[in-house]
């Protein structure tokens, strides 16, 4: 059985919610835009889609209902993350002997699409500014894979790691990625494009100004 704890708005205070699973936890993240939905993947190979603001049954207090339970994924899912510009578009990664990115829609449940990447996913990253996903892996190459979103196409695979790479991290001000593995080294990648930020323009005129 999985337990899931959820903060309520009280602060410093939270609920537990029992997910009818086998083993625990091993992936979490809030969506990005509306910060409502809970996203987590399990041991028992599922993605569960959590809705924060749902109401809690008087006579089970620990059992939340979800609004989507997928089962799609063959091994442990290792990774989920939020699309940044879709509001309902959420990627999940798969471990070993599954080696699959998924896509789903969060509305319906419904996948969008399965990419086989090869290796274990152990982690994912959204860019925040472009429609590119970051993946990190496991053997054999235990390397980073940079896709184009929604082709799938490989734009750039990175290595440096020894071992499999276990989280990724993104600056807020993107660009720079941080990543950690196994081999127990931190290692800092320039993978996304930053924004180019724009000069203000200066006003067409100085209202202000009295002109004599």
């Amino acid at each position: 059985m999985e337990l899931l704890l959820i903060m309520t708005l009280e602060r410093m205070t939270c609920s537990s919610v029992s997910i009818m699973g086998i083993g625990g936890v091993c992936s979490l993240k809030w969506s990005v835009l509306s910060g409502r939905y809970l996203a987590s993947g399990g041991q028992d190979k599922l993605v569960h889609i959590w809705d924060a603001c749902m109401p809690v049954s008087r006579h089970h207090p620990r059992q939340r209902q979800w609004l989507h339970r997928i089962s799609s994924h063959t091994s442990i899912v290792k990774a989920v993350d939020w699309c940044p510009t879709r509001s309902n578009l959420l990627a999940s990664g798969g471990g070993c002997n599954d080696n699959c990115v998924k896509f789903w829609n969060t509305v319906n449940g419904a996948c969008l699409n399965s990419i086989d990447a090869g290796s274990e996913v152990c982690a994912l990253l959204w860019d925040k500014n472009k429609s590119e996903l970051l993946t990190s892996h496991g053997s054999p190459n235990n390397q980073l894979t940079l896709w184009n979103y929604p082709s799938m196409t490989r734009v750039a695979e990175l290595s440096g790691h020894s071992s499999r790479v276990l989280s990724l991290a993104g600056s807020p001000l993107g660009g720079v990625v941080a990543s950690t593995a196994a081999d127990e080294t931190i290692r800092f990648w320039n993978i996304f494009e930053t924004p180019k930020i724009t000069k203000p323009e200066l006003p067409f005129a100085q209202f202000n100004v009295v002109i004599r």
